[in-house]
């Protein structure tokens, strides 16, 4: 939604404030009859009131989703209207036929509000184009590299340019030489006689313009391409001015009814508008969008002549004035309705017809312009290209096909097969348990060394403590210790041994001692690494996303790279968002701090904006309303909206306007950084 939609249901919803409290002559006001969504209850008339009806309700903003209609739509209502007007009035009383011209002035009047919207939307979108334009030249003008640049893209330009000049001077001086009477002579006169006479007025054309230019070779080429950027930049910078006070001048001007929002809901008698003021206002306004699209494309003129002549011009439109004010004449209707139609069917075409050729003109050159020169490098360079690739077009498959490889490998084992197994560590799947060694290992060994301790008191059971033999409650003890890590019988031997140390080998105790040992140092290594692994088994989740990230990282990296290479340039401008905002508002305040609106006391535009200066506010309000429609969420987007509303209504004056931009500033802060 844009501030052109905004007050185009403004000016709608004012429309028919003024059929509901303004018009007591009609039996019920033509504003419920068109909202209402079926006419059996409506007190229809006649088959021409009926028709005027439909007509109305299908022009109302509020009919459709769309507030604003397209031109064809709009004509084609007009063209109904027209042929409905073309009907005699039946012969009823006079309060049906008063009713019946209501309704054709309510007709003219949303067809006139559907031609604004129409208008401003052309104006808006011819404005914002411009700025681009205009910021090219400036990149021009602050690099010497980029004007020589531009000076070798135009240079064919300026040579097919010369060549013309000098080709129509030698034909005018051959025109001039022969004569009318001397034409059958010369058609008489060989080809190569004539070319020889030709070639010799092209030489001398071209001498004499050498002649004339040779003041401009104490002026370096830079300095001639520069002016010539300059006057350029200098057109366009006119015409966005002029563009900008066209809207200025249709916001400010263009059916004002004199009505504010509060007065719309008010049901007092002083809310109530005159009868015939508002079919003035409306006729006044079809004068001002006709004559605002006949001069705003004159960039020859001033600024300040193109607003007096638009003012100048609906003076000069007081015959229509006069016409809307008499009711006695039954003509105003259709002939407004027919004026409407030739600014929508030619003046708004021809108005961007010509806004067209402006920025041809004194735009950014063509696409062609400035890229042929890499064109015929490139097309010189093909076959070279086309060598090379040819050559090695085996090298270039194996590249290929290797790169794909290594892309579906790499997306198999870093991101497909980790997800796997964080997928089973979330399931819990034996499969993907994190595991030093096996679950049975520690409990065999353990087994094991229980058994060797056993034997190894059995049979010497002295050093158990016991008699000739271990009891069954004597063993059951032993096995017990062993399970706690006591080897006591086994260290008994193996420090006894060690007095006498090879008498313990001989027979075997000592290295049958030390071997126990050993499983026993074994079992307590398993141990420690169960422990570990337990460790890793409580963390098995947070080690399954550590081997997912690089591969999720290196995949969000690479896309990003190919999204902001091949990306479109609409995709790469989202992030700046934030930036793009701030520039808007600098501008905004730019604008509000550069007015040069009167501010002498009594004045009666104190303090408030130029309409040229009102229409460039409405354009940067316009590029941040869009911008801020994506960036703040949207409970806060409708606050904003409110503080631009308060922005655009230049009737505060230009200080309260300045308040509002530092509320803005600070009070989204957050989404301006």
């Amino acid at each position: 939604m844009t501030f052109v939609t905004d007050q185009v249901r403004r000016v709608d919803s004012q429309l028919d404030r003024l059929q509901l409290f303004g018009l007591p002559s009609a039996p019920v006001s033509p504003l419920l009859e068109a909202r209402r969504d079926t006419l059996d209850h409506a007190p229809v008339t006649s088959t021409r009131a009926s028709q005027l009806q439909i007509v109305a309700k299908a022009l109302s903003a509020s009919a459709t989703s769309q507030p604003i209609l397209k031109p064809v739509r709009i004509c084609s209502l007009l063209e109904q209207a027209q042929s409905a007007l073309a009907q005699p009035i039946s012969v009823q009383a006079q309060e049906d036929t008063a009713y019946e011209r209501d309704l054709e002035w309510l007709i003219v009047s949303k067809a006139a509000t559907q031609t604004y919207g129409v208008l401003l939307n052309v104006l808006l979108d011819q404005i914002m184009p411009l700025s681009n334009d205009i910021w090219y030249w400036d990149d021009i003008l602050g690099s010497r590299m980029y004007t020589g640049l531009y000076s070798i893209q135009t240079s064919p330009l300026r040579f097919w340019k010369w060549s013309k000049e000098v080709y129509h001077d030698a034909r005018q001086k051959l025109e001039s030489i022969t004569g009318p009477s001397e034409l059958g002579a010369t058609a008489s006169k060989s080809l190569t006689d004539r070319w020889t006479q030709f070639y010799g007025l092209v030489k001398e054309s071209v001498r004499e313009r050498s002649l004339l230019d040779i003041h401009r070779q104490v002026v370096s080429p830079f300095a001639l391409v520069r002016a010539e950027v300059r006057r350029k930049q200098a057109a366009l910078r006119k015409f966005r001015e002029m563009s900008a006070s066209g809207l200025g001048v249709l916001m400010d001007e263009g059916l004002a009814f004199g009505l504010d929002d509060e007065s719309l809901f008010s049901n007092t008698e002083g809310s109530k508008f005159d009868k015939e003021d508002w079919k003035l206002v409306v006729a006044k306004s079809i004068a001002l969008m006709e004559t605002v699209l006949r001069n705003v494309t004159a960039i020859e003129v001033g600024l300040p002549d193109f607003e007096d002549t638009v003012f100048a011009s609906i003076e000069e439109e007081s015959d229509v004035m006069h016409q809307a004010s008499d009711e006695s004449s039954d003509g105003k209707p259709a002939a407004l309705c027919k004026r409407l139609q030739d600014i929508l069917e030619s003046h708004i075409p021809g108005h961007n017809n010509a806004s067209k050729a402006l920025t041809v003109k004194f735009g950014r050159p063509s696409r062609l312009t400035r890229y042929w020169l890499p064109a015929i490098v490139l097309i010189l360079s093909s076959s070279t290209l086309l060598r090379i690739l040819a050559s090695r077009q085996a090298e270039i498959a194996t590249w290929i096909r290797e790169l794909g490889t290594t892309i579906v490998d790499f997306w198999s084992n870093w991101v497909i097969e980790p997800t796997k197994k964080v997928l089973g560590t979330i399931r819990h799947d034996k499969d993907s348990e994190i595991a030093i060694m096996s679950k049975e290992s520690l409990a065999g060994d353990r087994a094991s060394l229980e058994r060797m301790v056993v034997d190894f008191a059995v049979d010497h059971p002295a050093e158990s403590g016991g008699a000739a033999s271990l009891s069954e409650a004597e063993i059951s003890s032993i096995r017990d210790k062993v399970k706690e890590g006591d080897l006591t019988p086994v260290l008994k031997a193996y420090e006894r041994d060690l007095r006498k140390p090879f008498m313990g080998t001989v027979r075997g105790d000592l290295v049958r001692a030390l071997l126990i040992q050993v499983q026993k140092t074994k079992v307590d290594v398993e141990v420690a690494m169960g422990g570990i692994d337990s460790l890793l088994k409580s963390q098995e989740l947070v080690f399954g996303f550590v081997g997912l990230t690089p591969g999720i990282l290196v995949c969000i990296a690479s896309l990003r790279w190919v999204k902001d290479t091949f990306g479109s340039r609409s995709g790469s401008k989202e992030g700046k968002r934030h930036v793009k905002m701030v520039r808007v508002l600098r501008n905004i305040d730019r604008i509000l701090s550069a007015s040069s609106s009167p501010s002498s006391p009594g004045s009666p535009h104190q303090g408030m904006l130029s309409y040229k200066e009102h229409g460039l506010l409405l354009c940067e309000v316009h590029t941040m309303r869009q911008t801020a429609q994506r960036v703040l969420p949207g409970e806060i987007h409708r606050e904003f909206l409110e503080d631009i509303e308060d922005l655009v209504d230049i009737r505060t004056g230009v200080e309260r306007q300045l308040k509002v931009v530092e509320r803005i500033r600070w009070a989204y802060a957050k989404w301006l950084r």
